[in-house]
């Protein structure tokens, strides 16, 4: 019996997704619930598992996009497992056949080359139409800017061919000794969809950035303390994104307008908060989401925290775990950045930026001290937040961070934190 396997929905809105890597080879036995391939849709990296056992034979390449419901391979589920690795074995005498048969090859080719070596090698003719461009070819130089002196022409003579000119690259200045390679490779569909969003959101916003600083003295001393206590209890680390997430929720409740999203002429405000944590995956930037992280504790956010980067680096991540979100944190500062003006999740209007911790001297009670130091920056979409939202919004935020044990514990550090 032949079974021919099609591409599953991974989720609503998706109509088709590109084979990212197979596998498996054409050919090869594979087990039902194996991993056959990966693919890759508008939203996240995906594995494919075969759906019975058998032989199987690919119906589609790296690279192609394939449709929802479309057949991707087929699998002879009457075939027999083979032995050890199902490779046919290498090596060993030849038999008489394809000995005289490899011996009439080898003559033949033999002939032909002796028949393909010219006798001299004729030289290139030098004409008028040598380095002269034809019109469409010159048109496209035009346009990159480049002179046709330096392109090399194919067609009779040396004559510059449109194929030559599409072909041409401008000039990167003079050469020097070093190697010069450039390489090219395909963005998967990620990759590409994750550009026409962030284009998106640059274009159909109207986007603006405010900033502010954040003394992280708090936080330090409750992780100094706590951390190894939390960490020994319940089994993940005591870090910043719980604080972040807790003293975000709290802005959010307080400035509801940011928790809100524009649809058509109307604004959707959520009474909840899923928030969205932006995750470094190996086929790019993923999203994964904290469902109503309105009530979980510090223990259940860096929980779940944990689980979904895991599961995102791990390529595990699923359609429905990155689906939705109503706001969106982003810490670049795990990569050392100072700065930055975060582009905004659409359909969401605002993400809040972490940046790294330096220390900076601050002002104390008249005097100067030094203390780490955060700069958060909150993005937003001024179509329906406006300056005193967005700017309290930060400022909430920034007096949840400095001030944890009031506002994001209600006066009682060790039952927030479970110990």
């Amino acid at each position: 019996m032949i079974l021919e396997m099609k591409v599953p929905s991974p989720g609503e809105s998706i109509t088709e997704v590109e084979i990212a890597e197979w596998l498996v080879e054409d050919g090869d036995y594979v087990e039902k619930d194996q991993a056959i391939a990966e693919v890759d849709s508008d939203k996240a990296t995906l594995e494919l598992p075969a759906e019975a056992s058998g032989v199987i034979t690919l119906k589609a390449g790296v690279g192609d996009a394939v449709g929802v419901g479309e057949v991707v391979c087929l699998i002879d589920t009457d075939a027999e497992k083979p032995q050890g690795d199902g490779k046919p074995a290498s090596g060993g005498e030849q038999k008489p056949a394809e000995t005289g048969n490899q011996q009439k090859q080898e003559a033949a080719e033999s002939a032909k080359q002796d028949k393909e070596e010219p006798a001299t090698t004729p030289e290139k003719k030098t004409t008028y139409a040598s380095g002269t461009a034809s019109p469409a070819a010159r048109k496209i130089l035009e346009e990159k800017g480049i002179d046709p002196a330096n392109v090399t022409g194919s067609g009779k003579d040396g004559r510059i061919l449109k194929e030559d000119a599409v072909k041409a690259v401008p000039s990167m200045g003079s050469p020097g000794g070093g190697s010069r390679a450039e390489s090219r490779s395909k963005l998967s569909m990620l990759r590409r969809k994750v550009a026409e969003r962030l284009v998106t959101a640059k274009n159909e916003t109207a986007m603006l950035t405010t900033f502010n600083e954040v003394d992280m003295s708090a936080v330090f001393e409750i992780r100094k303390e706590y951390k190894e206590a939390f960490k020994e209890k319940h089994g993940v680390g005591l870090g910043f994104m719980s604080f972040f997430t807790k003293a975000v929720i709290r802005a959010l409740q307080e400035f509801p307008s940011v928790n809100s999203m524009i649809d058509g002429k109307e604004m959707i405000t959520y009474d909840f908060c899923d928030i969205s944590i932006a995750v470094s995956g190996p086929k790019g930037l993923m999203v994964p989401v904290i469902r109503n992280a309105e009530n979980l504790s510090f223990r259940g956010i860096e929980a779940e925290v944990k689980r979904l980067a895991t599961r995102a680096r791990d390529g595990q991540i699923t359609v429905d775990e990155m689906t939705g979100g109503t706001f969106t944190i982003s810490n670049g500062g795990v990569f050392g950045s100072m700065l930055s003006t975060p582009i905004i999740n659409p359909p969401q209007s605002g993400i809040l930026g972490m940046h790294n911790i330096v220390e900076r001297p601050v002002a104390r009670d008249g005097a100067i001290a030094i203390a780490p130091v955060m700069y958060v920056a909150l993005s937003y979409d001024h179509r329906i937040i406006d300056g005193r939202e967005s700017v309290g919004f930060l400022v909430a935020v920034k007096e949840g961070i400095e001030n944890p044990v009031e506002h994001l514990m209600d006066g009682d550090l060790k039952k927030a934190l479970e110990l």
